[in-house]
């Protein structure tokens, strides 16, 4: 009885602090060019562990543990983000979005986001694999 009042708090809580409202910002959209940037890591899925240690280091605090998005920020599970190239998150990540509070992570290392956008894509849910 006690684990499942607990499990049942916890789901909530997860649902309860997900951004199921995100709207992304249309106006914020990579150059053609950047876009089809390709991730130079993309043969090597095992460098997304370093990925998850950068992401929970600069972007748990508005991203959520699991890319879920808390406050404003998008929720990286979304089909609407994960449809987005790899190119496109890499510029995201790079540029930011200050007028929608996401800050610009140019000063990380170039390979470094480009692991973050590898973990990124082990994000997707249940619902964005479909």
């Amino acid at each position: 009885m006690r684990w499942s009042l607990l499990a049942a708090l916890c789901a909530s809580t997860f649902v309860l602090s997900q951004n199921v409202n995100y709207q992304q910002d249309a106006k914020w959209k990579a150059p053609e060019d950047a876009a089809a940037k390709a991730n130079p890591l993309a043969n090597k899925p095992q460098l997304a562990g370093g990925g998850r240690k950068l992401f929970r280091r600069n972007c748990v605090e508005c991203h959520g543990d699991s890319g879920q998005g808390l406050k404003k920020a998008a929720d990286l599970q979304l089909p609407i983000v994960q449809a987005q190239s790899d190119g496109t998150l890499y510029w995201k990540i790079t540029n930011g979005n200050p007028d929608h509070g996401m800050p610009s992570f140019s000063g990380l290392p170039e390979l470094q986001r480009w692991q973050i956008v590898l973990y990124l894509r082990t994000l997707r849910n249940s619902e964005t694999a479909k």
